[in-house]
């Protein structure tokens, strides 16, 4: 009795250890890059890894960081990655129309974090006329024309931005840019009192942090790319809810990640729905809204960016892969 009883046990183990073995060997090789070094912005790709969402729609995920130095586009080009994160669907479009067969599954920002920073005597946009901006060389190609020709700044304003608060910290006639969820926290930290203008809150539509893959990947990959999707905005919402986990792996990746920074991070994208807000709360977490994609392409096509020969409003796109996905806030 005993060893049958024995073998019984020994079959299931062993029935188990098979079945988990072939559910292994499903998994299908997923790899994505972001746009900068991992942190909270990217906190819902890493919970879907860390707590085997991706893994349970049958993905085998690797998040790869960027960084300033990183050409994220040209390296998914040449096959490096499978999809990217773009900093704005307009950077996207704007690829596109320049001959780069990219396309844009979903936007996990429903706003787009960029702000400028200002010393706290600055009360609104209109008051920065005049003083020194600091800005990034390819704000150039966006959000600074918006700027100019809702606010009548002037390119005789701007400097250069490196990536360095030092500037801003010790000039009190200085503005300059930044991500909500970042820069504000360095100068909090440096002892500067200053005040954050987000752009989303006055107009600018751009969404951010999106899901980019080339027309190759989607064609021939549909499925691994759908799944993708659905993993990461569950990833997202989980994240949100508890972001233990995925801090747990941003870390791992970028040890110089600090458990403030992070908490800050989050706490910013949930109090201004960053993720959450926009069409988020009607269709889900990700959704394009086809209307203010063509109200993107209309400021890049009024500002000369793209070529309406050779991009229509809404090519850079693919709206199929979160039509009905629903995961909601």
């Amino acid at each position: 009795m005993k060893t049958s009883v024995t073998r019984t046990l020994l079959a299931a183990s062993l029935g188990m250890a098979l079945a988990a073995g072939a559910q292994a060997q499903a998994q299908e090789k997923f790899t994505y890059m972001t746009n900068w070094y991992a942190q909270a912005e990217h906190g819902g790709f890493y919970q879907a890894v860390a707590t085997g969402i991706y893994k349970k729609y049958g993905l085998d995920v690797t998040i790869k960081m960027g960084g300033p130095q990183v050409n994220i586009m040209q390296l998914m080009a040449a096959g490096q990655t499978d999809c990217i994160m773009g900093s704005s669907d307009l950077q996207m479009m704007i690829a596109r129309s320049g001959g780069l067969p990219i396309v844009t599954l979903a936007a996990v920002f429903q706003k787009d974090p960029q702000v400028l920073i200002a010393h706290e005597d600055v009360k609104s946009f209109e008051d920065m006329k005049g003083k020194t901006i600091l800005i990034a060389p390819s704000a150039q190609r966006g959000y600074w024309l918006w700027l100019k020709g809702k606010y009548g700044f002037q390119d005789s304003q701007t400097r250069p931005y490196t990536f360095n608060i030092q500037p801003f910290v010790a000039d009190k006639n200085t503005v300059q840019q930044g991500y909500l969820t970042s820069e504000p926290f360095a100068i909090q930290k440096a002892g500067v009192k200053a005040k954050t203008f987000l752009f989303a809150d006055h107009g600018w539509p751009t969404y951010a942090t999106t899901i980019s893959c080339m027309d190759d990947t989607v064609k021939n990959r549909s499925k691994a790319a759908a799944a993708f999707v659905r993993g990461t905005m569950e990833g997202w919402k989980s994240y949100l809810a508890d972001p233990a986990p995925g801090n747990v792996l941003i870390k791992k990746d970028n040890p110089n990640m600090s458990d403030e920074q992070l908490a800050y991070s989050v706490a910013k994208l949930k109090e201004m729905g960053i993720v959450t807000g926009g069409g988020a709360g009607k269709n889900g977490i990700g959704s394009m809204d086809i209307d203010r994609v063509r109200k993107n392409h209309a400021f890049l096509l009024e500002n000369k960016l793209v070529d309406a020969g050779k991009l229509g409003p809404t090519q850079a796109y693919n709206f199929d892969y979160i039509k009905d996905l629903k995961v909601m806030p």
